[in-house]
């Protein structure tokens, strides 16, 4: 490690946090339909389209309405997106003639970009028309953000609201985010990749000569207008196979800073739209310190693992680092730095290949993947998923106490207790349970490309990473076959609204309580005590339930090498 290492995570954590006041505000102020700079251009759009659809911006949904609503959306954004995969060889912007998407790869891509997951079992320059890289992907990966901003939103207004019995529109809030907030980023952010060497094209593949003679062939493409949604929506799927370790994804080391920050931007921002809409900024402070507290120690473990390399590599010579899988033109610092971000931010691109890392470097991508994307999190998934968990802490300190517990003045009882945790075990179900599945059967057997620990290790990445909504993955199984297909795909639906439907249960419930005035026994959730309170929690039930897991996967891995123990490859 060395202070430059250090130097570069410090600028990286100043800038997202001088984004967070700014961006809060203005986010603030589009979802409770306050004038903004971008109203006089974008407003007339946004009331021509609720015109267009038969909508009443004033009109607001229920909770359950607000979710059914949400999923009928989604559900015909899956079949659109699985009929353009599997019509692409007939549908035009397809100058690579690539064929039609095979049946279980399109179901798992249509799955995966729906849910903001984005996790690819194909190449995208050798699979996908451009047609199928626009209309499909790159507008789910603006619908899914949206949606994950909108339903955060909806949880916001559960704690900030009482006695109501709605919690906002979810036509209105989608409309909003994409077209106050994700749209006017993007079109600046791609514009800004174009100028650091991004492809931006409709034109056919190029063909080149090399210097030796031989005939290549370069993809291009419409690469930045995808790549800046899929940074800012944190949904991470790659226009290349490479993903963002592709020079065309990710040219220089400016736009490699833009994009990790890009990542993190929103889901930090949206812990000051939560403190500004429940009128205590402090709130929100407390929830990005938890955020905060949490993402540092996995930057240190990683950063520290990834420098210090392997016993394994250190005993044959190649000491400084290890730097397997990595670019040259990043380094060990802005590989590991990168992997956190996009692990703690459900984001799931890469510019270095998880497999590769040391096994407590890849242990903790891991583990903030199995947390439940709460460190920063997905847009909007992030702070829901982190609501969660305040629920559950809350109770924890009223049971400690013996008191009714409160948030925000709202009471936390039974209902919103039993939605929490039905939320936090849908993930560790599909973890878990798909992992051992995968290990059991010869379809699942016949996946990693490694034999011990490491290929367990393969094993319960792919399968936390769907489920998380996360999208990377270790890079050694072989997930292309219909067995993980299906299987991948089922966690990844599983792992999105089996959470959001309990979140949004909880936000209908606290919406329609009054506001109990604070006493001398309420509990302060705006300082250093809850913070430690919450981030214990989140540590305990992650650990009781996942050690088990990683203890037969990186943590073993960890002390067979410093034994000096190898394993072959091989299934």
């Amino acid at each position: 490690m060395t202070p430059n290492g250090w130097i570069q995570t410090a600028l990286f954590c100043a800038v997202v946090l001088a984004l967070v006041k700014p961006l809060g505000w203005y986010m603030t102020r589009v979802f409770t339909g306050e004038r903004t700079p971008l109203s006089p251009v974008i407003g007339p759009v946004e009331r021509g389209l609720y015109r267009a659809a038969g909508i009443d911006e004033r009109h607001e949904q229920t909770w359950l309405g607000y979710g059914l609503a949400m999923l009928a959306f989604h559900g015909l954004g899956f079949l659109l997106l699985y009929a353009v995969l599997r019509l692409q060889d007939v549908l035009p912007l397809n100058p690579m003639v690539q064929s039609a998407v095979a049946p279980d790869l399109a179901f798992n891509t249509a799955a995966s970009f729906v849910t903001n997951t984005n996790w690819q079992n194909y190449g995208g320059e050798s699979t996908l028309s451009y047609l199928s890289q626009m209309l499909g992907l790159t507008h789910q990966n603006f619908l899914s953000a949206a949606t994950g901003i909108a339903l955060a939103v909806a949880l916001i207004r559960g704690f900030a609201r009482a006695s109501a019995r709605t919690v906002g529109s979810f036509w209105v809030d989608l409309t909003r985010c994409t077209l106050y907030v994700l749209l006017p980023i993007c079109v600046v952010y791609a514009l800004f990749l174009v100028s650091q060497g991004m492809p931006q094209t409709l034109s056919a593949y190029i063909d080149a000569t090399t210097l030796e003679g031989a005939k290549q062939t370069i993809a291009v493409g419409p690469v930045a207008s995808q790549v800046a949604i899929k940074m800012l929506g944190t949904n991470g799927g790659g226009f290349f196979n490479a993903n963002a370790a592709h020079p065309f994804e990710n040219p220089t080391a400016l736009s490699n800073f833009v994009q990790i920050v890009s990542i993190f931007a929103l889901g930090a921002a949206l812990t000051n739209v939560f403190g500004r809409m429940v009128g205590d900024e402090r709130q929100g402070w407390a929830i990005l310190a938890t955020m905060g507290v949490l993402f540092l120690a996995g930057v240190a473990v990683t950063y520290a693992s990834e420098a210090s390399g392997s016993s394994v590599l250190n005993g044959l010579g190649l000491t400084g680092g290890n730097m397997e899988g990595k670019e040259v033109r990043f380094g060990i610092v802005a590989s590991a730095l990168f992997a956190v971000v996009t692990t703690a931010a459900s984001c799931g691109a890469v510019n270095a290949m998880h497999d590769s890392f040391t096994a407590l470097g890849g242990l903790i991508p891991l583990i903030n993947m199995q947390l439940g994307e709460i460190i920063v999190g997905g847009v909007g998934a992030g702070l829901y998923g982190m609501l969660v968990f305040v629920v559950v802490a809350i109770f924890v300190a009223g049971l400690m106490v013996g008191r009714t517990p409160e948030y925000l003045g709202k009471k936390i009882e039974a209902r919103e207790v039993k939605m929490a945790m039905l939320a936090i075990l849908c993930l560790p179900l599909m973890m878990l349970g798909g992992t051992a599945l995968a290990t059991v059967l010869p379809a699942g057997l016949a996946g990693p490309a490694n034999a011990g620990p490491h290929g367990f290790s393969e094993i319960l990445y792919a399968l936390t990473s769907a489920a998380a909504n996360n999208g990377s993955a270790f890079g050694g199984l072989s997930g292309n076959t219909p067995f993980y297909n299906s299987l991948l795909a089922l966690g990844m639906l599983v792992g999105r609204f089996f959470v959001i439907i309990p979140a949004l249960a909880i936000a209908g419930s606290l919406a329609a309580k009054k506001r109990v005035p604070a006493s001398a026994g309420t509990f302060p959730t705006h300082g250093g005590l809850f913070v430690g309170l919450l981030v214990g929690v989140i540590l305990i039930v992650g650990g009781l339930t996942f050690f088990p897991s990683l203890a037969l996967g990186p943590v073993v891995e960890h002390l067979a090498g410093a034994a000096g123990q190898t394993f072959a490859t091989g299934g």
